[in-house]
């Protein structure tokens, strides 16, 4: 065996770590965002930051 990360398979592998500082407002819209979807925090932030696609400049 080699040193490979033991992990279940995915066919899109998410390498990046992000960390975030957060004020009071916006922790508070992303804990209700979270429990209204059923989501976690990653898939949240994940989403938001898709919502950012069309607003770059081609």
């Amino acid at each position: 065996m080699g040193n490979k990360k033991m992990g279940r398979p995915t066919d899109n592998p998410k390498p990046y770590k992000i960390a975030v500082k957060l004020d009071q407002e916006a922790k508070d819209v992303l804990d209700a965002y979270c429990k209204q979807e059923s989501v976690s925090i990653m898939e949240a932030a994940r989403r938001g930051i898709k919502r950012l696609k069309p607003d770059l400049k081609k």
